[in-house]
């Protein structure tokens, strides 16, 4: 053994009493002083780290590190609401100290999914899945791919960090950690989200591993399928030949050859969700040709392919306006606006005439470069994001919103009123200001933000960059004017904030002084009378209507309160009568506890719906709307009915109610 060799030996138990000390004086420490101690932590964190077997001892501490306030302050002290995709940048560019508190956080995360640390925000589900995308994101790092300049920028902490990814592949099972991520991203892309570039950013790692000689995978299931969609969907594109080779082979392409390449990229993109950065550069030569080539490019039906050619020049001048490949994903939103049929609704083509001539506001140009940077001029990037929304109205993802709320309302608009929605675009991006009444009473989000400043959300599509903002504002100044009501504030909201069509009758399960359930037999009588099919004449659903849930966890602990849209309600392929609802989270896919397991593909579901069967459904719902004009028998719904909703119930969010 050489004597360095030694000495780090030596160094690594003293190292660790001296962390142990330190992390002891931020836990004796009070609230508001525990920053000041943070820092010698953070150092001796970084130190340790950096020695053989550092980020085991650090992870035997999880607990510890935990319970002493260390993350308290920070964005760290939320695990739930913390953004894989964001280590990227932490872990590569971050302060030592930064990366430091990252490291320990996955660490305690780590220590969450292996169930040795119990957190009452946090299943060991949810930080499994958090962290097998932290690994996905940061494969180069792991496998050392990234490169020199990674290297250096990093410093001593390269070495940290590369201890604290092989921790967390050791745990979380090395052999098959790709072909889970495979199944993670295939899972989120049924969704159809609007935003995907985490997931781009995935695949690419993916692609760096696969076509690494000196990296053995020993399976590879379902990546080469994403991988071929992103970086060589069709003939001419198969081996990467990079944008400018391309475009120099279409000049040279007959029209066969130019047929199949558009049929390629509307396989890969109807199949995948997902749009190569050479699908672009095809359809920006395909509008020179023909109507055609762009309708085959884009997968066109004879609805989408109707409306290509009664608005042809509208059509083209968005594609010239907002398809490039830094946008590529425009292509798809294009397609399923296109195929929804929304360009025949009368107000919709002059409205995105006007988009496309609008000049943004110096502070809504900003905006949108805040959240998606500047690859693109913000303009682009917004009318690039309405097509998204209007294609995808539900995948819109609230991200780390503060709210669900404003999510919500952009979803409901895209998808039942986008014309509406396309106006108050205009608003907040040309007068920076939205104005909205709440029973007659005139409120206007300019005004409000001198007394109610809103977070600017980072993590979304550009229509909910601009919008949010001022939505949020709004909404919670309506709560302001109705809290002093003695009822939940929603039965006046969400008809003021949403549209005329959500119902005005209101019922809510919950006795708000207490928190305790109240009148609940009522609560599930009322609900299977105004939407069950059975129980209500068969009258389908007409118009989406907000809901709220009470959330639980996979242990079925309540977790919060949570705003999502009912979207229909029917039978599924083995005649189970579902909810199908729109949920704002990026991820819609979760466990609720005792077997309540919401579904978001195989179940009849539409693209970006999740469902659950009724009585599943109900029983973590905790207010809705319906039309108190509507001729309903809430005492006709069967008793046993009843019971099943209200045992489930009692078994999770209502135990202590």
């Amino acid at each position: 053994m050489s004597t360095s060799d030694t000495q780090h030996d030596d160094a690594t138990p003293d190292l660790a009493a001296r962390f142990d000390q330190a992390l002891e004086q931020v836990s004796q420490a009070s609230r508001f002083a525990k920053t000041l101690h943070t820092g010698k932590v953070l150092q001796l964190a970084g130190r340790l780290l950096c020695q053989p077997q550092g980020a085991e001892q650090l992870y035997q501490r999880a607990t510890a590190i935990e319970h002493s306030g260390l993350f308290s302050g920070t964005d760290w002290a939320h695990p739930e609401i913390l953004q894989a995709d964001i280590t990227v940048q932490t872990l590569r560019l971050g302060a030592p100290d930064d990366i430091s508190l990252e490291a320990l956080s996955e660490l305690r995360l780590l220590a969450v999914a292996q169930g040795e640390l119990p957190h009452d925000a946090l299943s060991a589900e949810q930080a499994h899945h958090y962290l097998a995308q932290v690994l996905a994101l940061n494969l180069d790092l792991l496998f050392e791919t990234g490169g020199e300049a990674i290297r250096v920028r990093q410093g001593r902490m390269a070495v940290a960090v590369r201890g604290v990814l092989q921790l967390l592949v050791s745990r979380i099972g090395y052999d098959n950690i790709i072909d889970r991520l495979i199944e993670e991203i295939w899972r989120i892309l049924a969704q159809r989200p609007v935003r995907v570039d985490h997931l781009k950013a995935m695949i690419t790692q993916i692609a760096a591993c696969l076509y690494n000689p000196s990296i053995t995978l020993s399976n590879s299931r379902g990546a080469d399928r994403l991988v071929s969609a992103l970086f060589g969907p069709t003939q001419a594109s198969v081996e990467d030949p990079g944008l400018e080779v391309y475009a120099e082979r279409l000049q040279g392409m007959d029209n066969q050859a130019l047929q199949q390449e558009a049929s390629g990229f509307a396989r890969a993109m109807h199949d995948t969700g997902l749009v190569s950065a050479y699908q672009p550069v095809f359809l920006r030569f395909a509008v020179s040709q023909s109507t055609d080539l762009v309708s085959a490019a884009l997968g066109l039906s004879a609805t989408g392919r109707d409306a290509l050619l009664c608005y042809q020049d509208l059509v083209y001048a968005l594609i010239k306006a907002s398809v490039f490949p830094e946008t590529a994903q425009a292509a798809y939103g294009l397609a399923l606006m296109l195929e929804r049929g929304v360009l025949f609704a009368p107000p919709v083509a002059p409205a995105l005439w006007r988009q496309l001539g609008q000049t943004l506001s110096a502070n809504a140009d900003a905006a949108i470069v805040q959240a998606l940077g500047d690859i693109r001029p913000a303009k682009v990037q917004l009318i690039a994001g309405v097509l998204g929304v209007l294609g995808l109205p539900l995948g819109v993802g609230q991200g780390n919103n503060p709210t669900c709320q404003s999510a919500r309302a952009i979803s409901m608009w895209a998808y039942n009123d986008p014309d509406y929605l396309l106006q108050m675009i205009v608003w907040a991006t040309r007068d920076d200001d939205l104005v909205m009444h709440f029973e007659g009473q005139r409120l206007s989000s300019k005004e409000l933000a001198l007394t109610t400043p809103a977070i600017a959300p980072l993590d979304v599509d550009a229509v909910s960059a601009v919008l949010v903002p001022h939505l949020d504002r709004i909404y919670h100044a309506m709560g302001a004017l109705c809290a002093d009501r003695g009822d939940d504030p929603h039965r006046w909201i969400n008809p003021e904030f949403h549209g005329w069509w959500v119902g005005r009758g209101f019922k809510l399960a919950v006795d708000l002084p207490t928190g305790h359930l109240s009148d609940y037999e009522a609560f599930v009588r009322y609900f299977y009378a105004c939407y069950h099919p059975l129980h209500n004449g068969n009258q389908p659903l007409i118009y989406p209507q907000p809901v709220g849930l009470a959330v639980t966890d996979s242990a079925a602990r309540f977790v919060g309160w949570h705003a999502i849209t009912i979207q229909r309600v029917t039978l599924d392929q083995d005649d189970v009568m579902r909810v199908y609802f729109y949920n704002p989270n990026n991820d819609s896919g979760q466990d609720l506890g005792n077997g309540v397991k919401v579904s978001t593909e195989g179940r009849g579901e539409r693209f970006g719906e999740s469902s659950l069967p009724v009585a599943e459904f109900v029983s973590r719902l905790y207010i809705f709307h319906y039309d108190p004009l509507e001729h309903i028998d809430p005492a006709g719904v069967p008793a046993e009915d009843v019971a099943e909703v209200e045992a489930l119930a009692r078994g999770s969010w209502a135990l202590e109610r």
